[in-house]
């Protein structure tokens, strides 16, 4: 399969597009078939051994996403001590979820037992089964992109909590929570960018030959 150079340009603006949304969700409900295709396109996704080790748990109830947002606030409450001064304001000011506001809360797992005797690419780095959840988790998100839902990672949450609040069993980790809905816009910029927080690091100085003391090609 060869792909036009309309269809490259359309998936680089894709993935430059991408946001992680947190605010601007809207009450309109995202239709099943259309939560099935981000699904699956989720489950396209490498996974070392062809483990395929992930699971999706889709949330709708109001009770369990206020549990769920009871858990945040303890938890953004603690975690806003680790900063001071402006820094602490700005944590405060922060939107950083939606999990009331989303019609969708999804849960993404990664099953530890699944397929245990296929050590296939494990042997050597036994955590390659989470890292393959993780690119399952950037499938869904690029996907909800193209059918103009946002999508936004919750991560001040306890994992024991999320865990028992789900009834997860104990050889299931939980790897990502995210809130789901179609948005009012998606950002230029991403929020935190934009905010202040933090700055997109220049490719340049990511990329390295050979070794890691090497910079510059050549």
């Amino acid at each position: 399969m060869k792909f036009s150079d309309e269809e490259k340009n359309s998936f680089y603006r894709l993935l430059e597009s991408r946001r992680d949304v947190r605010s601007g969700f809207q009450s309109k409900e995202i239709p099943d078939e259309v939560l099935k295709r981000i699904l699956t396109a989720a489950h396209h996704a490498p996974s070392v051994g062809y483990l395929q080790p992930w699971d999706f748990l889709i949330i709708r109830s109001e009770e369990v996403k206020q549990n769920i947002k009871d858990n945040f606030l303890q938890v953004s409450k603690r975690e806003s001590q680790l900063f001071t001064g402006e820094k602490q304001d700005l944590y405060k000011a922060l939107k950083l979820e939606g999990i009331l506001e989303a019609p969708v809360n999804l849960c993404v797992t990664c099953d530890l037992k699944r397929d245990e005797g296929n050590q296939l690419g494990r042997s050597a780095q036994s955590s390659m089964d989470i890292y393959s959840t993780v690119c399952a988790i950037q499938n869904m998100w690029l996907a909800a992109r193209v059918e103009g839902i946002g999508m936004g990672w919750v991560s001040i949450l306890e994992e024991k909590h999320i865990s028992e609040v789900l009834d997860l069993p104990e050889s299931v980790k939980l790897i990502g929570y995210f809130c789901l809905g179609y948005v009012d816009e998606f950002k230029e910029q991403p929020e935190l960018e934009s905010a202040g927080w933090n700055q997109r690091v220049d490719i340049d100085d990511l990329i390295r030959y050979e070794n890691w003391k090497t910079q510059k090609k050549g």
